[in-house]
C-alpha cells in the first residue's frame, strides 16, 4: 500500500525571500491492485504529487509510505528497484539511443524480436518500424509517448506512475490506451488524467484543489460529482 502522510511541498520564488505552498497537509492511501486518477485544474498539484511519490522532488514536510517503509528520504533510484515505475507527461529524448536499446535497459536484458513486438504491439507501434528509430526529434509526439508506455511496460514493477498518458496520442485510439491501463489493475496505478474516458476505468478517483482538501471516492462517487460544480461541493462536504 502506497500512503501519503501529511505532505507539504513549497518553492522558494526569485530571491528566495518567498514561499509559495503547491501542497499543503495531503493525506492520501493508494490500495493495491487498483487504479485511481488524479484529476484537477490546472495549478492543482496532480504532477508535483507524481514527482514526490518517484522521489524526483522531497516534501517539505509529511511522509511518503510504501508497504510500511517510510521511503520520504529515499532516492528516484532507489524507488526504481523497489518497483516504481514513471511515465512522465513530456518524453525524455535520446538521441543516439535505438528504441530497442531503450527496451532493452527497461527490462534489464537483450530482448528478443518476439518480446519488442509485444511490448510495442500493446502501445499501437510495429515493433520492425520502430526498434532500429531513434527516440530523437523525428519522432511525433504520440510516438514518443507510445513508446515511452512501451519502456514502462517492458520494465515492469509493481507501482505505475503515469503522468497524463494520453497527451500527444491522436491517431491511437482511447479503447486501445485504457485496455491498456486496464490490464495493469494487478499494481498500484496513479494515473493523472483530465480524461473521462481513463476516469471510467479507475477504482478511485482524486479531485486536487489548490484552495481545499482533496476528495477521494469510488469512481461511482465521483464520476457524478465531477459533472457540475455543485456535485463537487457536496463529494466535498461528504469526505
Amino acid at each position: 500500500m502506497l500512503e501519503l502522510k501529511n505532505v507539504d511541498f513549497a518553492v522558494k520564488e526569485e530571491g528566495g525571500k518567498k514561499t509559495t505552498k503547491i501542497l499543503s497537509d495531503i493525506s492520501l492511501t493508494f490500495p493495491e491492485k487498483s487504479i485511481t486518477v488524479i484529476t484537477g485544474q490546472n495549478g492543482s498539484g496532480k504532477s508535483t504529487l507524481v514527482k514526490l511519490i518517484t522521489g524526483l522532488e522531497s516534501p517539505t514536510a509529511g511522509q511518503i509510505i510504501y508497504n510500511g517503509r517510510d521511503i520520504t528520504s529515499l532516492s528516484v533510484t532507489e524507488r526504481a528497484r523497489m518497483g516504481f515505475t514513471t511515465a512522465f507527461q513530456q518524453p525524455v529524448r535520446f538521441k543516439g539511443i535505438t528504441v530497442k536499446k531503450l527496451l532493452d535497459i527497461a527490462c534489464g536484458k537483450q530482448s528478443s524480436l518476439g518480446q519488442l513486438c509485444e511490448y510495442l504491439s500493446q502501445v499501437g507501434l510495429c515493433a520492425r518500424n520502430y526498434i532500429d528509430r531513434e527516440l530523437d526529434g523525428s519522432l511525433s509526439g504520440g510516438e514518443a509517448k507510445r513508446i515511452e508506455l512501451a519502456m514502462a511496460i517492458a520494465k515492469g514493477g509493481d507501482v505505475f506512475l503515469l503522468d497524463e498518458p494520453e497527451a500527444g496520442i491522436d491517431l491511437w485510439s482511447f479503447s486501445d490506451l485504457t485496455n491498456l491501463f486496464a490490464s495493469l489493475r494487478d499494481k498500484t496505478v496513479l494515473i493523472v488524467s483530465h480524461q473521462s474516458k481513463i476516469m471510467e476505468i479507475a477504482d478511485n478517483i482524486v479531485l486536487l484543489d489548490k484552495e481545499s482538501a482533496p476528495v477521494i471516492g469510488t469512481r461511482e462517487e465521483m464520476l457524478p460529482a465531477l459533472q457540475n460544480r455543485n456535485g463537487v461541493c457536496a463529494a466535498r462536504k461528504g469526505v
